[in-house]
């Protein structure tokens, strides 16, 4: 149950009593009655609603399946087992848990014609998202990296990058975003929540939960999300300084059509890159004043649904190792199925 203790006591010098304003004392009662959120409905129409419904499920099923075939094509292929599809394994495994985290929700409110979140189920949006989100900024930091020392350090490749520093990096990335996401949910359910229970996005988003405080309390958590902002942000820049070492070596290649398939290659991945990281940066850091309902739906988009559902295309199917690699196990499948 959601409980808030809002303001402070305001005591009678002569008898030393709380008194409470009534609107302040119905507020402390609505509030600590609700067990649940609202959230933001992408439409008011039904048929609109259903095309919601549609559109999301769309971009979930290929989530699901491009993120699907990459981890099963790297885990049972021997050839695939390296520094680089090591890491793509993981971006996968992320990248499937942070769609699961919001969709699927918000396509069950639109098919059910619902608001409504459980405060358990909140937080743990809150949890599971930011888990996956920061894990994935670190993880996209490290696989650039790989990249800067196969192509600019390749001697030094095998050293850099052996099997024990591939898992030691992974499991960084995967705790930083663990201890992230626990600090961020502490804080933020641990505020007194006494400005309705309606939150303005199709997911639980933090900003927007902290505008339902009514204690100046959630300056913590505004705190850590700064932090984490710079972090996030000097991960971007140790990025597009790899991105550029990348771009320098490419240059020397003497075959016009390596450079052109190395710039095929790497600049969507960096365009990816810099959308998943500056429209997250901006929705959590935004003002006030340039807020509204339309474009924090269409930010939160684009931070949260459209990477998960580009990478693997961008990362993978343009890949032609991955490519023989589903291709040997499809016609492996095939070939059992007709014995």
């Amino acid at each position: 149950m959601l409980r808030a203790h809002c303001g402070r006591n305001l005591h009678s010098p002569l008898h030393g009593e709380s008194v409470v304003p009534h609107a302040q004392k119905k507020r402390m009662s609505n509030s600590s009655s609700s067990t649940e959120f609202l959230l933001l409905a992408f439409a008011d129409t039904r048929q609109l609603q259903l095309v919601h419904f549609w559109l999301f499920l769309g971009i979930y099923l290929a989530a699901l399946l491009g993120n699907g075939l990459i981890i099963t094509a790297v885990a049972c292929d021997h050839r695939l087992h390296t520094p680089m599809y090591f890491f793509l394994l993981n971006l996968s495994l992320l990248d499937l848990g942070s769609i699961s985290t919001t969709v699927p929700k918000s396509m069950a409110n639109s098919l059910w014609d619902s608001r409504a979140i459980s405060y358990r189920g909140c937080a743990a949006q809150v949890f599971f998202f930011f888990f996956c989100a920061t894990a994935e900024f670190y993880l996209l930091t490290i696989m650039a990296y790989d990249r800067y020392v196969a192509i600019c350090q390749p001697l030094h490749y095998g050293t850099l990058l052996g099997s024990r520093a591939c898992v030691h990096m992974a499991a960084a990335a995967w705790g930083s975003g663990f201890l992230s996401a626990v600090l961020h949910m502490a804080n933020t359910f641990s505020l007194p929540l006494c400005q309705g229970n309606a939150v303005g996005q199709f997911f639980c988003e933090i900003p927007h939960i902290l505008k339902l405080s009514c204690s100046r309390s959630y300056l913590r958590e505004v705190g850590l999300l700064v932090l984490g902002t710079c972090l996030a942000f000097g991960c971007f820049v140790f990025i597009l300084f790899s991105y550029v070492q990348i771009f320098r070596a490419v240059l020397r290649i003497p075959s016009e059509q390596g450079r052109h398939k190395a710039f095929s290659t790497c600049l969507p991945h960096l365009a990816v890159v810099s959308l998943f990281i500056s429209t997250g940066v901006f929705d959590y850091l935004k003002p006030p004043s340039i807020s509204s309902p339309s474009l924090d739906l269409v930010v939160a988009v684009l931070y949260s649904v459209v990477p998960p559902a580009m990478n693997p295309l961008l990362y993978s199917m343009r890949n032609q190792e991955i490519k023989d690699a589903l291709r040997k196990m499809m016609k492996g499948c095939f070939s059992e199925a007709i014995n």
